[in-house]
């Protein structure tokens, strides 16, 4: 039986906040990434498309790079929110997050065809700032290793 992530960070995500290509549910092209507690780490499942391929039977690096980037920004919004008393799917607005760096280390080729398995480890870097290690796995094996330095996201961002 496949693994499945049932309450994401990104369902709580408002309408204005759900249109990236990586996670947002509202974006019809995008990978719908999803990020939710597995114990004290966080975790996302994917499966990627055919078009997710670098050559037959390995996915393209760019995938992996953007899942890393997702799982990360999420990682840090379900910390947060934790730590402001609320969990996911407790009708409470999720505080959201940007990306100021990510790193990501490719450990060996990942295989397609298989779901990937990202689970986050989450460091308080400062209120507003938050560091998430992922490992990305398939079939149980470490394909890639990432960091993400996530902050909150500025109120202009929705400012036109």
């Amino acid at each position: 039986m496949e693994e499945k992530v049932m309450k994401a960070i990104q369902d709580d995500y408002p309408a204005d906040f759900a249109w990236c290509y990586g996670c947002g549910r509202l974006n019809e092209d995008g990978h719908h990434f999803r990020t939710g507690w597995q114990g004290e780490n966080t975790i996302t499942i994917y499966t990627p498309e055919k078009e997710h391929m670098a050559l037959p039977g390995f996915v393209y690096g760019g995938v992996i790079a953007s899942l890393i980037d997702c799982h990360g920004t999420g990682s840090a919004a379900l910390a947060l929110h934790r730590k402001n008393g609320h969990e996911v799917c407790d009708g409470t607005e999720p505080p959201r997050f940007v990306t100021a760096s990510l790193k990501v280390d490719f450990v060996k080729p990942t295989p397609h065809g298989v779901p990937l398995k990202a689970v986050g480890t989450i460091h308080e870097v400062h209120p507003k700032k938050w560091r998430v290690d992922t490992e990305v796995y398939a079939n149980d094996e470490l394909c890639a290793r990432g960091e993400v330095v996530a902050v909150v996201m500025p109120s202009t961002f929705l400012k036109k």
